[in-house]
């Protein structure tokens, strides 16, 4: 299908409305049940990097804000600047801890993939497919899809800590 197709879709816009010139898909929220386990996968596994954090201990909850950011990339040091920063680039992962969550037992949050199913996923791309999946093969992350399962072999699924299914795509040509 073109590109043109895609624009004669059921309830797409023509052009996108003049108002929205600037507006950045800036963040995806999820709750998790332990901060440490979580902030581990994320930043020791898929390699975001923690940019913000804010704690609201009156309310029982604490907010870690990560980012995929190009080697190199200055994270402003000053609060301020930093949250005017953070909220103009794309692809930033919020995660939610409410206070006394890590202590509970088995899982806390629906992960959107059994009934009532609901939201699905969220997906990083890497380089070298092959050896990020040997890699979280070394690391014992647990797999909803592998590379070599069903049909699509150009993908796969591993799992947070606390099971939200991560997808795995190609950024560069598959060989």
């Amino acid at each position: 299908m073109s590109l043109a197709a895609f624009q004669t879709q059921p309830g797409v816009a023509a052009q996108p409305p003049a108002e929205t010139t600037g507006f950045v898909f800036n963040h995806t929220m999820l709750r998790v049940k332990d901060a440490a386990a979580s902030l581990a996968f994320y930043t020791g596994v898929l390699g975001f990097r923690l940019i913000d954090l804010r704690h609201f201990p009156d309310a029982d909850f604490s907010l870690y804000f990560l980012a995929l950011l190009p080697a190199g990339t200055q994270i402003p040091e000053g609060d301020d600047a930093r949250r005017v920063w953070m909220a103009g680039i794309p692809g930033v992962l919020e995660l939610t801890h409410n206070h006394g969550t890590e202590t509970q037992a088995g899982a806390v949050y629906h992960d959107g993939n059994s009934d009532p199913r609901g939201f699905g996923h969220i997906c990083v791309s890497v380089p070298d497919i092959q050896a990020a999946c040997k890699r979280f093969d070394a690391l014992q992350v647990p797999y909803q899809k592998r590379l070599e399962d069903g049909r699509m072999k150009h993908l796969a699924f591993i799992k947070d800590p606390d099971g939200y299914w991560v997808e795995i795509i190609s950024n560069t040509p598959i060989a």
